[in-house]
């Protein structure tokens, strides 16, 4: 079993920053990749940004170089550091995590960004 614990969610004004965490525990072993993804009302989930094992990073076109993922050194928390917040931005985010094959998600965080 894999459990994901999220943090970080809120309402934030244009222009401001939120950090996301996630930490992962139980069975890791295995893992390869963990990320963040969103989803707007009405629409698709959508990737914003994962980071392998191994450090390699990889983000949406809408959120580069406003949105950070990064891991604690135990490479079990993930985090999204997010800056630069615009209306658009506001979604539920989902942190991901990939162990072999097995996609898991956690319960979504709410971020809102608005005047």
């Amino acid at each position: 079993q894999v459990q994901l614990v999220e943090s970080g969610g809120g309402l934030v004004q244009p222009g401001g920053s939120l950090r996301l965490s996630c930490a992962a525990s139980g069975s890791l072993f295995g893992l390869t990749t963990m990320g963040w993804y969103r989803q707007a009302p009405g629409k698709e989930r959508e990737l914003v940004a994962d980071i392998t094992q191994g450090d390699n990073t990889n983000y949406a076109y809408s959120v580069k170089g406003r949105f950070t993922i990064s891991t604690d050194n135990a490479k079990k928390t993930v985090y999204l550091q997010m800056n630069g917040l615009k209306p658009e931005d506001t979604a539920v985010y989902y942190c991901n995590v990939r162990i072999f094959r097995t996609v898991y998600w956690g319960q979504g965080t709410q971020v809102t960004v608005a005047s």
